[in-house]
C-alpha cells in the first residue's frame, strides 16, 4: 500500500477528515480496540485504522475494470459539464440544504460517517449499539477506496472546481484534492458498497438504502469535487468490490453478525440517529 494512504491527514478528526477516500483513501478514525460484540482482533492497516477484509491481490483492479475517463472534446465529457453546472446553479448552489449535505457526506470518518444509513434503516448506527455493523462498514470502507486508487493513479483526472475555477463545499480541502485523481470517485465507490451490503442485511429496506446510496454518490457533484461520469464508475467498482467480498469466510461471517445484530435493533424500535426529516428534504432537491 502507497505510504501516503496512511499518512493522509484524513486519517485524524474530521477537520483533516472531512473527504476522506477520495482524496488519499482517508481511510478511518476511531479507537483501535475491538468494540463491543466483536468476536476477535481486528487487523489493522496502522495503530487506529482498521484492514478491510482484501489484501491488496484480492482487490478489483480499477485500472483494468474501466474505461479510460471522458476525452476533453467528447460527449460524455460535455455531460459532465452541463450536471456540474446544473448542480451549482439549480440543485446544489452554495449554503443550499443539498449544499449542506453533500459536506456532511464528505465526512468519512468514525463515528460520524456511521449514521450515514440510518434513515435508511430507521435504526441506529453506532458503535455501542450496533458494534458489529460498526465495523463493517469501516472495514467495506477501506476495502472498496482503496480498490479505486490503480485507475485514480493511472489517470490522475483534473477535479471540476479546478476547471472551472469555482468552489468546493469543502474549501479547507481543495488545496489536497487539486493534487488528486478524480476518477474513479472513491466516495461513490464507498456508499454504494455500504448500500450493496446493508441491502443485504435489512432487505426489506432495499429501496430506501439504495437510494440513499444513490444520493451519497450524487453528492461528490454537489459538493463540485466530482464529475458525474466519477461517481458512476465508483459504483462500479463498489459493485466488483462486494462481489469479492462474498468468497471472503470472515466477511460473510461478519455479513451475518451484522444482520443478527440490527435485526435486534430494529425489534426495539429504536429512531435513528440522524435528522430524517432534514436528510430527506435536503436530498429531494437532487437529480
Amino acid at each position: 500500500m502507497p505510504d501516503r494512504l496512511l499518512k493522509s491527514p484524513r486519517l485524524s478528526h474530521p477537520a483533516v477528515l472531512a473527504l476522506a477516500i477520495s482524496v488519499t483513501t482517508g481511510l478511518l478514525v476511531a479507537c483501535a480496540a475491538n468494540p463491543p460484540g466483536q468476536s476477535a482482533k481486528v487487523p489493522e492497516l496502522r495503530p487506529g485504522v482498521p484492514a478491510g477484509y482484501l489484501s491488496p491481490e484480492a482487490r478489483p483492479d480499477s485500472l483494468a475494470l474501466l474505461p479510460q475517463p471522458p476525452a476533453a472534446d467528447s460527449a460524455a465529457f460535455a455531460l459532465d459539464k452541463d450536471t456540474a453546472k446544473l448542480a451549482q446553479t439549480q440543485w446544489a448552489k452554495s449554503g443550499s440544504a443539498r449544499w449542506k449535505q453533500a459536506q456532511l457526506d464528505a465526512d468519512l470518518s468514525f463515528p460520524a460517517a456511521a449514521g450515514t444509513f440510518s434513515c435508511a434503516l430507521n435504526a441506529p448506527i453506532n458503535e455501542a449499539q450496533t458494534p458489529r455493523l460498526y465495523m463493517l462498514l469501516r472495514r467495506t470502507l477501506v476495502d472498496a477506496g482503496l480498490a479505486t486508487y490503480r485507475a485514480k493513479d493511472r489517470y490522475n483526472r483534473t477535479r471540476p472546481f479546478v476547471v472551472t475555477h469555482t468552489s468546493s463545499c469543502t474549501p479547507a480541502e481543495e488545496a489536497k484534492l487539486a493534487k488528486d485523481g478524480s476518477y474513479p470517485s472513491g466516495h461513490s465507490a464507498a456508499g454504494w458498497a455500504w448500500a450493496l451490503v446493508l441491502t443485504e442485511i435489512a432487505p426489506d429496506r432495499t429501496d430506501a438504502i439504495l437510494k440513499r446510496g444513490r444520493a451519497f454518490g450524487q453528492s461528490r457533484v454537489a459538493c463540485n469535487v466530482h464529475w458525474q461520469s466519477d461517481v458512476n464508475e465508483g459504483r462500479m467498482v463498489a459493485a466488483a468490490t462486494v462481489a469479492r467480498l462474498h468468497a471472503d469466510t470472515v466477511f460473510e461471517a461478519d455479513l451475518a453478525a451484522a444482520r443478527d445484530e440490527l435485526a435486534k435493533v430494529r425489534a426495539q424500535g429504536l429512531p435513528p440517529n440522524r435528522d430524517c426529516a432534514a436528510e430527506a428534504a435536503a436530498l429531494a432537491t437532487s437529480p
